[in-house]
């Protein structure tokens, strides 16, 4: 097992850079036409372990939206200020992200997905703890609603580590430059 795991932020964008509209709703996101799955089923093979905000944990858990919690075969950390019971999928938490990320990635095991939203990814990113990037751009512009990267004092230096195509969707792979 792997002891210099990596926090993997995957996820799909719209073109204009957000992940969700402003009512939440991803309906433009499963217009497009992809190309099998387009690269989630890979992708989760390499990881062992899940970070997600609240927001992001509520959407999951909405029948409306998803029937049964998709990540049950992995470690499931969602970030939160409220106290919540830990389920048996699921550990809620209220850490030093810092300090959790760092223990976290000195455990055995695959690679760590950051899975979002917006809020939690700038938080990720202000403090340095993202290692990879792996955005699915959708030929979609939405105009309005939730960025991927919030507005705030942060710099992020990228490097490309490869391009996918599956159809009509765009894979971006970038290597976080930590120096």
């Amino acid at each position: 097992m792997n002891t210099n795991r990596k926090v993997m932020l995957f996820i799909a964008v719209s073109l204009d850079g957000y992940i969700a509209t402003e009512e939440d709703k991803l309906d433009w996101l499963f217009e497009v036409e992809g190309e099998g799955d387009n690269g989630i089923s890979d992708f989760y093979k390499t990881i062992d372990t899940v970070i997600m905000g609240r927001k992001t944990f509520n959407w999951i858990n909405n029948p409306a939206h998803i029937e049964e919690f998709p990540y049950a075969d992995k470690k499931s950390y969602v970030l939160t200020r409220s106290q919540l019971e830990h389920s048996e999928n699921i550990t809620f938490i209220n850490p030093n992200i810092v300090d959790f990320v760092k223990e976290l990635k000195q455990r055995p095991g695959k690679d760590i997905w950051l899975l979002g939203g917006g809020e939690l990814v700038t938080s990720f990113a202000k403090k340095g703890l993202i290692d990879e990037v792996i955005m699915t751009i959708a030929p979609k512009v939405i105009g309005q609603g939730i960025s991927l990267f919030q507005k705030g004092d942060y710099f992020i230096d990228l490097h490309l580590k490869n391009v996918k195509t599956y159809n009509q969707f765009v894979e971006l792979h970038y290597v976080v430059n930590h120096e």
